[in-house]
């Protein structure tokens, strides 16, 4: 109902954004008139371009047809502007690394008002390096092992919250994700804010890959609203924390330092965003995995006993029996199943950005203006970089990747700085998952859903049970 609900509201957006058409049509019709040709392609439909086709189907499906007929650089047209795919390791480099300069991060119009034009992912150059540092000081190792504990406690309540009933895996792993997020946004005082954040970012969330048509009904409308009340929130956390004059070791401390200068809007604007990247790209790998260990059994087995390890090895030694950063280091074979979910999963199909001038690439011109995305699915599901690329095969990460064939963060300066603290998150549940329970999957195991991430169908339900 929520993926029909967004295709309706791209429609009428498409039909209805005269504004937007009109904006990009020049650069379109005077691309062809330049020395290089365009990459091969097709736009689609009037006005809608293949949103359509992208965002309702398997994406594997799409991006191969793709490839198979035009090659490793595409053009297309989605939500609402003409695009360049560019699908090998060389280009993928290209574009975000040796040329990054060349291409600004972007994301669709909906998702940039959404999150705050303020937000790190939009910009480049010293305000975006100088946020990146402030974001890599809250989550850089350093920082987040102090916080395996308090991760930890989250986790047990998460599962033990699960116990014997039927649930939603992707929905409960949202809702575990979200709250490590607040964790490590305003530390422990996160669960004084938890329910009128979690009230108005749920709301917020809905639209973000709908169209910026905000009219009364839409979901752009009502996230737009929420977006407000969101901030209003954040307002108010912002003035306690000043009347407190304490500090904080956390990413809110970090944004709100005396010497960093950042405005209540850059920061409410950054603390949307990384909430944002922190929740379902998180919690979609987490529901991979378990569909992944309740599939394979010698690789839930070979998970289990490295768990049990860890936690037999602390018990004979008379340890305390909370996890430490240590222990998240020591578990090769679970960081393998991460690294081979991240591949198999692509949670992030692509990542857009945007040419800032014309730029050549292999012969053909890439129009400033033009959306660039490099689509990491391609990448990571290529027979030449990833032998049996459909086959769930964690071992294949006992041998270091072929250099920008493995981009489940991104790559170059805007590549994801709290990828530590995601893979801190996981290990941690999974230890707990792993060595006190059991679990199966109910109905369908084979079906996929779209709409934006690809994720099991309805979610994952499982039925969880504790380990006799």
């Amino acid at each position: 109902m929520e993926f029909t609900t967004v295709l309706f509201s791209t429609v009428l957006a498409v039909l209805l954004s005269a504004s937007l058409l009109l904006r990009c049509a020049p650069r379109l019709f005077s691309s062809a008139r330049r020395r290089l040709p365009l990459p091969p392609g097709t736009l689609g439909w009037p006005y809608v371009g293949e949103t359509f086709q992208l965002y309702s189907q398997n994406p594997n499906v799409f991006f191969a047809k793709k490839q198979s007929r035009y090659g490793s650089i595409i053009k297309t047209h989605i939500l609402g502007c003409p695009c360049v795919m560019i699908s090998s390791p060389e280009a993928a480099k290209f574009v975000l690394v040796t040329k990054s300069h060349l291409f600004k991060p972007t994301f669709p119009a909906s998702k940039e008002r959404m999150l705050g034009k303020q937000a790190i992912f939009f910009h480049q150059g010293d305000y975006h390096a100088k946020l990146r540092k402030l974001v890599l000081r809250a989550f850089m190792p350093e920082a987040i092992k102090g916080k395996v504990a308090d991760i930890e406690s989250v986790a047990v309540d998460s599962l033990q919250s699960w116990e014997g009933r039927l649930v939603n895996t992707f929905q409960e792993m949202k809702t575990y994700a979200f709250n490590v997020a607040l964790l490590s946004i305003f530390g422990k005082d996160e669960i004084r804010y938890r329910e009128d954040l979690k009230k108005c970012y749920y709301v917020l969330e809905k639209g973000y890959n709908s169209m910026p048509i905000n009219l009364p009904g839409t979901l752009f409308h009502k996230s737009m609203k929420a977006r407000k009340e969101l901030a209003q929130i954040l307002a108010k956390i912002l003035v306690t924390r000043r009347e407190m004059k304490l500090d904080h070791n956390d990413l809110l401390g970090s944004f709100m330092g005396d010497k960093e200068g950042l405005t209540d809007e850059q920061i409410a604007d950054n603390i949307i965003g990384v909430i944002f990247a922190a929740r379902d790209t998180t919690a979609s790998v987490l529901t991979w995995i378990v569909k992944y260990l309740g599939e394979n059994p010698s690789v839930l087995e070979a998970v289990t006993e490295e768990q049990e390890a860890i936690k037999r090895t602390k018990e004979e030694s008379g340890e305390e029996k909370v996890l430490t950063w240590a222990d998240a280091k020591n578990m090769p074979m679970t960081s393998r199943v991460i690294q081979e979910t991240l591949r198999v999963a692509s949670i992030l199909s692509f990542t857009f950005r945007e040419a800032v001038e014309d730029v050549e690439y292999d012969g053909y011109l890439i129009p400033k203006g033009w959306k660039v995305l490099p689509l990491f699915r391609n990448i990571h599901h290529s027979p030449a970089n990833f032998p049996e690329p459909e086959k769930f095969d964690p071992s294949r990460f006992e041998v270091a990747p072929k250099p920008n064939t493995f981009l489940p963060f991104g790559n170059g300066v805007h590549s994801c700085p709290g990828n530590e603290l995601a893979k801190l998150e996981i290990l941690v549940l999974l230890h707990h998952l792993t060595t006190k329970y059991r679990w199966c999957i109910v109905g369908s195991q084979n079906g996929i859903q779209y709409g934006p991430f690809a994720l099991p169908q309805n979610g994952l339900p499982i039925r969880l049970y504790l380990k006799t």
